[in-house]
């Protein structure tokens, strides 16, 4: 058995069994990454035109697919704010805050599994992991839709958010591992924009699904958790032969193209360490940058499950009917995907992410002052609209920021996770957020998001006015530019981090 390595540092197994020129292509590889890994950068390099093909090529073989996994995770956590629609409550017997509770129960167990999915994601391969956790969430979506009682929703819900936990963070860390920074963006907001098709998807297709009420002496809303829940394990299964792991392992790839890829990488990464180090873990802990991002992501993160979860029914407040308030979910979604392409598109162009973050914050807060300052259901309804518009750009957004700044992959794993976990925190806020008692006019709940939405806000201006003037100060005090630096130079700074003298920050 001969061992390959990627560029995460795992290690991988190639069967006596491959074809020799299988095994002769990855020893090739091997040697061409050693040589530029020591230097041979500038002769390696693909020119305009083939680097555009080479990441369009990369862009069908891995985003796609990675979009409507998300699309599938969103839709299994969030349906059900459609089932409540369907007779939910009372066919369950619940009362009260009854509800709020099994949408909140998701999200302690969601975070909590997050930054050790991102570690077993390091030391086991993509094409393993993901598909695993899918599997299992899969299972549990449709138990949701055979549990008689809320204890039993409440146990499923809770055990949805250990399975579901390690996808968003291992998709973006995954992202990373293939993409230079100024490129993630709008692969992670195209990623990102399944959750908006999954709102729009969703209230269509629960809409179709309880027409099946009573069919095998099941309620509408439980045909709703059991059809996602089979379509997820459908894909699932078919993840484990699609998914890719990491450009050096990539089939798909000719070995010229898997060179290139590891070339481009390493040029963007400044060759910062790599390796599985519990050094780089407690780094990324005491890194109080990634502190203030997850404080960024928590107000963003409130009004995004709020949204998500509790739309069909502030809609059916605005005198829809029931199955009105499901199709009427469907437009705000359309337009904040469109918002979140765009955004992602604009900010990789123009290699900012800040003044972004503080844009959208702003369109959501218009949504949020339209709530509060009408009863007028046509303003109430297009207030939706901005709030869609101004929230859901911001998750890519954000993540991509941080993860942009954050040096070596490991780090940069933990990072990513941390900010996505403590964001996900607002999803047990969001559970309480809208209650019953103050409908239709949900003053209290508008204004809370309101309120988020401007701390994330004020955090991006003074996260950019940091970044700006952090990448100022090294310009003055380091007489090289980071591109002047040679490898030799790189190497004795590997393990700094984005600390390195030749790191500079995107803002």
């Amino acid at each position: 058995m001969t061992i390959s390595k990627h560029e995460s540092g795992v290690s991988t197994p190639v069967e006596h069994g491959h074809d020799e020129k299988v095994i002769q292509e990855d020893k090739v590889l091997e040697l061409q990454v050693e040589s530029v890994a020591f230097g041979d950068v500038e002769s390696a390099g693909f020119d305009k035109q083939q680097t555009k093909k080479l990441l369009r090529k990369i862009d069908w073989a891995l985003i796609p697919f990675l979009a409507l996994l998300y699309l599938l995770s969103f839709l299994d956590r969030t349906n059900i704010g459609n089932a409540r629609l369907a007779n939910l409550e009372a066919d369950l017997g619940m009362k009260g805050l009854d509800y709020n509770v099994a949408l909140a129960i998701f999200f302690p167990f969601y975070v909590a599994a997050e930054i050790p999915s991102n570690m077993m994601l390091k030391k086991t391969k993509p094409s393993i992991w993901i598909p695993s956790i899918m599997v299992f969430w899969g299972f549990l979506c449709c138990m949701m839709g055979l549990v008689t009682n809320k204890a039993g929703l409440l146990a499923t819900r809770a055990l949805l958010g250990i399975s579901e936990g390690g996808l968003f963070p291992g998709v973006t860390f995954l992202i990373t591992m293939w993409y230079k920074r100024n490129e993630c963006g709008l692969r992670m907001a195209i990623f990102f924009s399944a959750a908006t098709a999954a709102g729009a998807f969703g209230g269509l297709l629960a809409r179709g699904i309880v027409e099946m009420d009573g069919i095998g002496g099941r309620a509408g809303w439980a045909w709703i958790f059991i059809i996602e829940g089979i379509a997820t394990l459908i894909i699932a299964i078919a993840a484990y032969f699609v998914m890719q792991d990491y450009p050096d392992t990539a089939k798909f790839l000719s070995v010229a193209e898997k060179k290139e890829v590891v070339r481009r990488l390493q040029e963007d990464r400044s060759s910062l360490a790599d390796e599985f180090n519990m050094k780089f873990f407690w780094d990324g802990l005491k890194d109080w940058k990634i502190w203030v991002h997850m404080f960024i992501t928590i107000g963003i993160y409130t009004p995004l499950y709020s949204f998500s979860l509790f739309l069909p029914t502030i809609v059916k407040t605005l005198n829809y009917t029931n199955n009105t308030a499901q199709l009427m979910t469907v437009p705000p979604y359309i337009v904040a995907c469109f918002c979140c392409i765009a955004g992602g598109h604009f900010a990789d162009r123009h290699g900012q992410r800040g003044i972004y973050m503080i844009g959208f914050c702003i369109v959501a807060m218009i949504g949020f002052v339209m709530q509060i300052a009408t009863q007028n259901p046509s303003v109430k309804y297009a207030g939706t609209f901005f709030v869609a518009s101004g929230i859901y750009p911001n998750v890519p957004q954000g993540v991509a920021w941080n993860g942009n700044n954050i040096g070596g992959s490991l780090k940069r794993g933990v990072g990513i996770a941390m900010h996505v976990g403590f964001g996900n925190l607002g999803g047990a806020i969001a559970g309480f957020i809208y209650l019953t008692v103050d409908s239709p006019k949900f003053y209290k709940g508008h204004g809370i998001l309101l309120a988020t939405t401007t701390m994330s806000m004020i955090l991006s201006v003074f996260m950019t006015i940091h970044l700006r003037r952090e990448n100022a100060r090294r310009d003055r005090e380091y007489s090289k530019k980071p591109e002047e630096y040679t490898e030799a130079e790189k190497e004795a700074e590997r393990e700094m981090g984005d600390n390195a003298s030749f790191f500079r920050y995107t803002v």
